[in-house]
C-alpha cells in the first residue's frame, strides 16, 4: 500500500490489542456475506468476538434467523466479512463462517457471552439468571455461525495516522 504512504517496515504498524479492544467495545458488526451469483450482501448484526487468551482459539461468532438470506448465501459460500461499526478506526476480518450444532460447548458459552453483552440493549437486569438463559437461548435458537478469521486489517482514519499505522494481521 505504498501509494497511500503505509511503510514497507513494520515500525509503529498496530499490535492485536488494539484490534481486541475494538472488538470487545464494539456493539454493531456488519456482516458481508456473497450469494451464489456473486452479489455481496452486508447486514449489521450483534456478535461477540472470541479472543481466548487460555487456548489461543480465535473466532467471531453470531446468529441469526434460519431464513435469513445470510444463512443460504453461507450454504454457497462460507467466505465473509466482519467489520467493526467505526469508520474512523476501523477494523474488517476476512474468515469462513461454520455453522454450529446449538449444543456445542462453543456456541454455549458464545450464547452467554452474547447474552451479557448484549444485556443492556435488551432491557435485561444481567443479575436475572432466568433472563440471562433466556437471552442465551435465544441466540442458541437460531442458526448459529461461527468465523474463523484468515486475514484483518486495521487502519485508523486519520491523516497522520493512516500510513503508519495501517495494519494486516494473519491467521
Amino acid at each position: 500500500m505504498a501509494a497511500y504512504g503505509v511503510p514497507d517496515d513494520l515500525d509503529g504498524v498496530l499490535e492485536w490489542p488494539w484490534a481486541a479492544e475494538r472488538l470487545a467495545a464494539n456493539r454493531n458488526f456488519w456482516l458481508t456475506t456473497v450469494d451464489p451469483a456473486g452479489r455481496p450482501h452486508s447486514m449489521p448484526l450483534w456478535g461477540w468476538w472470541d479472543d481466548d487468551a487460555t487456548t489461543g482459539e480465535q473466532a467471531f461468532w453470531f446468529s441469526c434467523a434460519e431464513t435469513a438470506l445470510k444463512v443460504r448465501n453461507l450454504a454457497a459460500n462460507p467466505a465473509v466479512v466482519v467489520a467493526t461499526d467505526d469508520t474512523v478506526e476501523v477494523l474488517s476480518i476476512e474468515g469462513d463462517a461454520t455453522a454450529v450444532a446449538a449444543d456445542d460447548p462453543g456456541a454455549v458459552h458464545a450464547s452467554k457471552e452474547w447474552a451479557a453483552r448484549y444485556a443492556e440493549a435488551m432491557e435485561i437486569d444481567p443479575t436475572d439468571d432466568e433472563a440471562m438463559a433466556g437471552a442465551a437461548g435465544f441466540f442458541l435458537s437460531s442458526a448459529v455461525f461461527r468465523v474463523a478469521p484468515r486475514k484483518a486489517f486495521a487502519v485508523i482514519e486519520r491523516p497522520a495516522d493512516f500510513g503508519p499505522k495501517a495494519t494486516r494481521f494473519v491467521w
